[in-house]
């Protein structure tokens, strides 16, 4: 939903559209490239958009380095980046003096250095680690290899946007200060409808005003492929989810072409949510996306990393202590985000009459406290109900990933999906008699018509939704060969020899990054 808004907001400031229009034409886009291609059309536009988009980025960012005189220009300028309209008598709307320092006191309003380690680290294990459009990815690569070189190369791609993304922001700062850095509420809503603030459109308004015709349009393609690229994976993997987990449980015979039908029609329930979930961003984001983003997510991964971790490193952990623990922590975790939303954030040089639980503990710490809060309560539940069985825990462990037993729900499963086969061979079957017209029968032209129109519509139908007729049915062996290839955890002494070093690389340059902008800040200070 937030992607979906961001996007709204560059169409908004790029075209001039009605906030909601710019949403359904976005959402129209997004949900026909979702309901016709599956997961390998998401897949395979997020590849091609990756290009584009990092191109695009690089232009913008070279662009607008060249404008203020590079990183030591705008060094000099940013702290001179004053709106000409502020609050009289105070300093609202002033620069920070730590701007660019990224590891900054322990109490620090935005970014204390203590609750990013201790509470961001949950959020980010969430998001990387479990939440279903990442991990979808990694399920779908050839081999283990694969899916850890392209989690490595996720990795060095996200040290980019400090340097094609805040930096430049930054500079859409220096450039058009009283737009981006207003702080007189009239003044915010001429700008940009939104009167908390207009940081939200820096970037748009850098591309806007900077870049030429031909690279204007380029860059707005750009920034709307990333937003369909977003919104196409949560779409997907939350159809998935429905599709996989959810409806089955109502309908225990439910064939592939229905499980087809009932994934779509999600993705269509999706949409107005998500329509329906705009008007709330809106109200509720305050003039910072990004900080709204960070603190729904404090709010709400916690518990889910805390689950999964103990589920993978703790062999003890059981079935009741994964729900209750996790019910618990997200009780916990909402009542802090209703709270946050009912009592919001003072705005500048205005008193803070919030509570102390709201204004004393940051999000980021209250992250930190959500994640201990589920793990003593799943280890505490899991210590007085019964362990899990054994053979639950073959390769559903770290400490078991290797173990090479028959688990009873591999054969329950691959049973189940054998009699789901040969229902919809059949299926198939008859569906082919039917809309076969042989010549024999026909001897009227109303009937030709008829039949013929039935055909198509039947094969409009089933392109729609994905379902394929003259696809190739494996046979059990090839099935079995495939999932053994695809779920096998061996892998060659240079891949490994590779992936290793290419990690302490990709682990090595983010820590150095966030050291020297913190000590070469603090000395410039």
């Amino acid at each position: 939903m937030v992607n979906l808004f961001s996007g709204a907001v560059f169409i908004n400031q790029a075209l001039h559209w009605d906030l909601y229009w710019a949403i359904l034409g976005l959402l129209l886009l997004t949900g026909i490239c979702t309901i016709t291609g599956g997961l390998a059309a998401v897949i395979y536009t997020d590849t091609l958009q990756f290009f584009v988009m990092i191109a695009g980025a690089t232009i913008v960012a070279t662009k607008a380095f060249m404008e203020v005189g590079g990183i030591t220009g705008l060094y000099e300028k940013y702290a001179q980046a004053v709106p000409s309209v502020g609050i009289n008598g105070t300093d609202c709307g002033q620069p920070k003096e730590d701007a660019w320092m990224l590891l900054r006191s322990w109490d620090d309003p935005d970014m204390p250095w203590l609750g990013f380690l201790l509470g961001q680290t949950p959020a980010s294990i969430w998001y990387w680690c479990t939440d279903q459009m990442m991990v979808q990815r990694l399920l779908a690569a050839k081999s283990l290899s694969h899916a850890q070189g392209g989690t490595l190369f996720a990795g060095f791609m996200k040290i980019l946007p400090i340097f094609l993304i805040v930096m430049p922001g930054m500079i859409s700062r220096v450039l058009y200060t009283d737009e981006v850095a207003c702080v007189d509420p009239d003044i915010c809503m001429e700008y940009c409808q939104n009167p908390a603030g207009c940081s939200n459109v820096a970037y748009p308004r850098l591309v806007l005003e900077l870049m030429p015709s031909g690279l204007r349009g380029l860059m707005m393609a750009v920034m709307l492929a990333a937003l369909m690229s977003d919104l196409t994976s949560v779409y997907n993997s939350a159809s998935t989810l429905f599709t996989m987990d959810i409806w089955p449980q109502i309908r225990k015979k439910a064939t592939v072409w229905e499980l087809m039908i009932v994934g779509r029609t999600f993705i269509i329930l999706m949409i107005f949510v998500s329509i329906g979930w705009i008007p709330i961003i809106q109200k509720l984001q305050g003039g910072q996306l990004f900080i709204y983003i960070q603190s729904v997510s404090a709010y709400l991964a916690p518990p889910i990393a805390a689950v999964y971790l103990l589920a993978v490193l703790w062999k003890r952990m059981n079935e009741p202590a994964c729900f209750w623990s996790m019910m618990l922590g997200f009780i916990v975790g909402v009542t802090r985000m209703v709270l946050d939303f009912i009592y919001r954030e003072p705005g500048c040089n205005e008193p803070d009459l919030r509570p102390l639980i709201i204004q004393k503990v940051h999000y980021m710490y209250f992250a930190c406290i959500l994640f201990c809060i589920t793990i003593i309560s799943a280890v505490i539940i899991s210590l007085i109900t019964e362990p899990p069985e054994e053979s639950r825990l073959i390769r559903t462990t770290y400490w078991t990933r290797f173990d090479e037993g028959d688990r009873d729900d591999d054969k329950e499963n691959f049973e189940m999906r054998r009699n789901v086969d040969l229902q919809e061979k059949v299926k198939l079957n008859d569906m082919s008699k039917e809309a076969a017209i042989p010549d024999e029968e026909i001897h009227e032209p109303a009937l030709i018509e008829e039949k013929t129109l039935l055909y198509y519509l039947r094969k409009l139908g089933n392109w729609f939704c994905g379902f394929n007729q003259n696809a190739k049915h494996k046979t059990n062996d090839e099935v079995f060969q495939h999932l053994t290839e695809v779920a096998s955890l061996r892998q060659s002494r240079r891949d490994k020899l590779i992936l290793n070093t290419l990690l302490m690389v990709a682990l090595t340059v983010p820590i150095f990054t966030y050291i020297y902008f913190s000590i070469a800040a603090k000395k410039s200070l």
